[in-house]
């Protein structure tokens, strides 16, 4: 893959619609944590959540709830801590899973729902059910 500068180096770019591009990067800059990459007219905004990225796009459309976009994330209770306190709705509290990832899912100002996971341990998917195809 060819390196260029305008395109964000992240092999899969969800591109979310907000009405206003910059106040969406203002408010997820100071609930999530997430830094702007690159700035295009007033209409389309990239971004980085840790090592991958997403573009904001100037656009109307209502998020319908049918994806969510997942996040690594480190010092989850920290994390879940700063979006509560910013505004972001809490949409499932913080929980250890079986399968080694402490979670929460929390909806921005727009309705977008993002999950974010961190790490406490690496554990094997057939110990709780998962089939191990290409790791």
């Amino acid at each position: 893959m060819l390196y260029n500068r305008s395109v964000p180096p992240c092999p899969v770019i969800p591109v979310l619609y907000y009405p206003s591009p910059q106040e969406a990067a203002t408010w997820l800059q100071n609930a999530f944590g997430f830094t702007v990459r690159l700035i295009i007219a007033n209409h389309r905004i990239q971004m980085r959540a840790g090592e991958g990225c997403f573009t904001i796009a100037e656009g109307d459309a209502t998020p319908n709830h049918s994806c969510t976009v997942q996040v690594r994330i480190t010092e989850a209770i920290a994390h879940c801590e700063r979006a509560r306190a910013t505004g972001a709705i809490i949409l499932s509290e913080l929980r250890d899973e079986v399968y080694g990832e402490r979670q929460y899912t929390a909806q921005d100002f727009h309705g977008h729902r993002w999950n974010f996971t961190e790490t406490c341990a690496d554990i094997e998917p057939e110990s709780w059910g998962g089939t191990s195809v290409n790791l």
